[in-house]
């Protein structure tokens, strides 16, 4: 299902667009959402889309739309979409080739509008932002009107009130769909594919916050392969050196092979995958391990994500840790990569994520991996 969602600024798009997203199972995103993602990517278009958006100008009706039909190409996309913020001319609309099944206008009257983003923004509220916001409404009813009306001609339209509460908006669009809350379920399609998201990355690189924020945010259950290691290591009373974490690898892997760690995590992963979609492995070590899954579980698509941060970072990161501090240094990079064989699982990996920056920016591009895993 591929849907839009119209109306003047604060009518509501966001609230009912996450939650139609929750509802239907299909992502939703605005054109700022593309944009934004398009500007930190270090190609000649994230550089074009950055001084564009730096200088406030608007981009190109011809650009906007090879823009938006490239970006959702992309495999997560194609059981359906909620798109906010396009189209936003006749031009874009006549010329946009992705089929829309229905466009939803959420219709409330300009007082309401202003109403609602003043309040939004009370804090700072002053004649320039009342005046912004006038103007953006203005610009709406200009350029967009037309595009409400070529949709009516295409019979994809419905206009919803909305003015009403959230949740009875929300009814509103889902009858308009043909569905309707049962249970607080919503019958739509439902992922078929199991899928287990493989952390691999060197020490430092960020697996850990990696896979809390999987746990925490997307609450998707974790299973900790280095946890075999560690735990070992405190019930001896050891240290966490790289001299003992390297022989305890070693004396495992003599006893079980290079798949050990996968091998003595099996019958947890099945456990798992019963009742889960998807599940992700804090720390897939070497080459073994992956290839030991994909034979013992054929149905699974087993997703390599590879956390890369510089080694300056990594190794700064080590050194504040509370549990298991000093464990990132070139030696140990070299007895991981070669000794434990994780050099192919990395170069090997589905998706790359770097982690030189904020913590905020490193959670956006997992929970865009997690899309891209979860609807394809």
């Amino acid at each position: 299902m591929k849907l839009v969602l119209i109306g003047i600024p604060g009518a509501g798009k966001s609230t009912q667009g996450n939650l139609l997203s929750r509802q239907l199972k299909i992502p939703y995103l605005s054109t700022g959402h593309i944009f934004r993602e398009i500007a930190k990517e270090k190609t000649s278009l994230g550089r074009y889309m950055k001084e564009v958006m730096h200088s406030g100008q608007l981009i190109p009706d011809e650009k906007t739309i090879e823009i938006v039909e490239d970006y959702l190409s992309r495999d997560e996309y194609k059981h359906g979409y909620i798109l906010d913020g396009f189209p936003r001319t006749l031009v874009q609309a006549k010329k946009f080739k992705n089929n829309v099944d229905k466009v939803i206008y959420l219709e409330i009257p300009d007082k309401e509008s202003l109403w609602r983003l003043a309040h939004r923004n009370d804090e700072d509220r002053d004649d320039n932002t009342i005046k912004a916001i006038k103007k953006r409404i203005e610009v709406f009813h200009k350029f967009t009107q037309p595009v409400l009306d070529f949709y009516e001609k295409e019979k994809k339209f419905v206009v919803i009130d909305g003015t009403k509460d959230i949740k009875i908006v929300n009814q509103d669009i889902l009858k308009t769909l043909g569905r309707q809350i049962i249970k607080n379920q919503v019958h739509a399609w439902t992922r078929k594919n199991k899928s287990i998201i493989a952390i691999v990355g060197l020490s430092g690189s960020g697996k850990t916050e990696a896979s809390s924020f999987f746990k925490t945010e997307l609450k998707l259950p974790v299973v900790h392969f280095g946890s075999v290691i560690n735990d070992y290591i405190d019930k001896h009373k050891l240290a966490h050196t790289e001299v003992i974490h390297r022989k305890i690898r070693e004396d495992i892997r003599v006893k079980y092979g290079k798949e050990a760690l996968a091998l003595l995590n099996k019958e947890k992963i099945s456990k798992l995958l019963k009742d889960n979609q998807i599940i992700v492995i804090d720390g897939l070590y070497s080459w073994e391990e992956y290839v030991y899954l994909k034979n013992k579980l054929p149905k699974i698509k087993i997703c390599l994500l590879a956390i890369y941060a510089d080694k300056t970072i990594r190794y700064e990161r080590a050194m504040k840790r509370k549990y298991r501090p000093n464990l990132s240094n070139e030696e140990r990079d070299i007895n991981e990569l070669v000794g434990t064989n994780k050099g192919p699982p990395i170069a090997f990996a589905d998706y790359l994520v770097k982690n030189n920056f904020s913590i905020t920016e490193f959670h956006d591009k997992l929970e865009e991996v997690y899309r891209r895993v979860y609807f394809s």
